[in-house]
């Protein structure tokens, strides 16, 4: 007959992913940050490593030009913080995992909520609710519960970050419904 296997206790199995996490957060904050750097400014970076005067000066006066004109042309498009912030409130609801242009520099701001205001409220042809808010968004009801109160223009909402990637939007202090954001008309 075996001896029973014995198992550690939660105790230490719980001591043991935090030495775990911690080391691999560690191994992580060591690390070097790779990140792509547009053309024009790696050229303006590189002019850093010129130690004479006179030319570093002149490949920043280069450089400066180079992306001034990339910006007119559209080419290069420079996004201040605040910025970046607006654009990923106004993207709220949409899938942009993709998109890693707004998680730059210190961890961006997590937009887990939004407030608006309803210009235009419509039934589809299942019955359910879909809005457009001010700043344009649209919004469909992804569940079949019932409103007491049908939305309409002015109406105030509230759009919340739910389970499982979904969301949760309250209008006019009602119950919340399920909801979704749409693309397109």
């Amino acid at each position: 007959m075996m001896p029973p296997i014995r198992l550690p206790s939660r105790r230490a199995l719980a001591a043991t992913s935090l030495a775990a996490a911690l080391a691999v957060g560690a191994a992580q904050a060591a690390a070097p940050v790779v990140r792509d750097v547009a053309p024009a400014l790696k050229a303006l970076l590189d002019c850093r490593k010129i130690a004479e005067s006179d030319k570093r000066l002149a490949c920043y006066d280069t450089a400066v030009d180079t992306i001034t004109a990339a910006e007119k042309k559209g080419d290069v498009i420079i996004v201040d913080r605040q910025q970046a912030q607006a654009a990923r409130r106004q993207a709220f609801g949409l899938d942009l995992s993709a998109l890693s242009v707004f998680d730059r520099g210190d961890k961006p701001e997590e937009v887990d909520r939004i407030a608006g205001q309803v210009t235009k409220a419509v039934r589809g042809a299942d019955g359910r609710w879909i809005l457009t808010l001010a700043d344009g968004a649209t919004w469909r009801q992804a569940d079949d519960r019932d409103l007491s109160s049908p939305p309409k223009a002015g109406s105030k909402v509230e759009i919340r970050k739910a389970a499982a990637g979904s969301y949760l939007m309250n209008i006019d202090g009602q119950t919340a419904i399920r909801a979704r954001r749409v693309v397109g008309p």
